[in-house]
This record gives structure tokens, sequence and C-alpha cells, in this order.
């Protein structure tokens, strides 16, 4: 797996600003604030009740917990990026989470968020995330993986689930997601996000220059919480 130090596709920041100046461009379709956070977050996750499989925390909900000193240095950092993101106009969610809902509709394509996939919107906007406990996410590079709907065996299985015309088959896609996912190439080299960065990463919206960045949720850790920001 590669290290995104490493990684001439990834626009590294050194503070918030330039996370959200710093512009996509060419194969760059990610931006890192590769950061060191102080605090225990392991002491947050800890103290937090998961209602459901995935529980929004808010800003109050950590207020309410008693914590030893590295665990408030771990509240802080948390509550300060809900602030700036939400400064910058951004809807940034915590979220408490021990899985996410999995699409096993049918045994040859999958749309959940385990799955390689890219993100849509009509608007112009980016993706943002932060793990700050537990597994944490990845991202693969466009050139090494393969959009699910043009593998031809998948591609086939769609048409026979559609049976309609070409024009209305696009269409189908589109409306259920298919062509949002991808697949790795056996040479694929992911890169994970690891824990406490904060990621932007490229969106499909009308006003994009750049191919959107694929990702992917990865497989929690058995027993472990996971605490992530996203928006």
């Amino acid at each position: 797996m590669d290290t995104f130090s490493e990684n001439h596709d990834i626009g590294l920041a050194s503070s918030f600003s330039e996370l959200v100046e710093t512009n996509f461009h060419g194969n760059m379709n990610a931006v890192c604030w590769k950061r060191n956070l102080e605090g225990d977050f392991q002491e947050i996750v800890s103290k937090l009740t998961l209602k459901e499989n995935i529980t929004e925390v808010f800003i109050d909900d950590l207020l309410e917990l008693d914590l030893s000193e590295k665990g408030n240095a771990a509240r802080q950092a948390i509550i300060n990026d809900i602030r700036l993101l939400s400064d910058y106009g951004a809807a940034p969610s915590l979220n408490l989470l021990k899985s996410y809902e999995r699409d096993d509709e049918f045994d040859f394509i999958s749309t959940d968020v385990y799955s390689y996939h890219a993100d849509r919107s009509p608007i112009e906007t980016s993706t943002f995330l932060c793990t700050y406990y537990g597994a944490a996410s990845e991202i693969v590079a466009n050139d090494q993986c393969t959009q699910k709907i043009l593998i031809p065996e998948i591609r086939e299985k769609l048409k026979k689930l559609h049976d309609g015309s070409d024009e209305e088959f696009e269409n189908f896609l589109k409306d259920n997601f298919f062509d949002l996912h991808y697949a790795a190439k056996e040479n694929a080299k992911p890169v994970n996000l690891g824990n406490g960065n904060l990621w932007r990463l490229a969106v499909d919206h009308p006003g994009q220059s750049v191919l959107p960045c694929i990702h992917r949720a990865p497989q929690e850790n058995p027993g472990e919480y996971r605490l992530l920001l996203i928006c």
C-alpha cells in the first residue's frame, strides 16, 4: 500500500486554508492536511454511546463527556475541525460507527461504501473526511481501477436486469449509482488515509476539471468502533 507522502497524485497542505484553497489539477484529485493530533481519541470513543450501527455525535454530546486531560485535548481537536468546516460552509457530521449497511441485493455488483466509489453532487463541492479513531478509509488512483459498468460480464448482467433501450440503460445505471463504483486492478496500490489527517477529495460535479477521487470505507477492526468526521 502506498504512503501518500510519496504519491504525486496527492496534494499536501499545511493548514486548513491551504487545504481548501489548493486547486485540483491533472491527476491530483485529493489533498491531505497531514497532522499528528494530540489527545486520547480512544477515551472519547469509549465514553460515547452507540445507539445504532451509525450514531451521529454533536458538539453538545462531546461537551457532556467527563474526560481526562488527554481526552479533552482530543475533544478540542474534533470541535475545532467541526467549526472550521462549518465556517467554510460545509456541513460536517461526526459519526461513531460500528459498521455501514451492506449491499447484498446482487451477487455480481455492490454499491455500498465498502466498494470503491466516487461521490457525485449537482453543485460544486468536495468531500472532506477525517478518521480520528479506528480503521481509516483508503483511496486509489483512477488509472488503477476500472468502472464496474465497463466490465463486460457485469455490464451484460446489468443489461439483463434492466431489459430496456440503450438510452434508458445509461439512465438506469446513473439512477441506481452503478456508474459510481469501481474495481481495483491487480496492480493497484491503494493509499490508506491514516488517523488524524483531514482530507479533501474531488467530487463529480458539473464544474469539476478533474476525475473524481475514488475511495472506500475500510473493513472495521474486530470489536472496535470508528470515529469519523465527514461532509
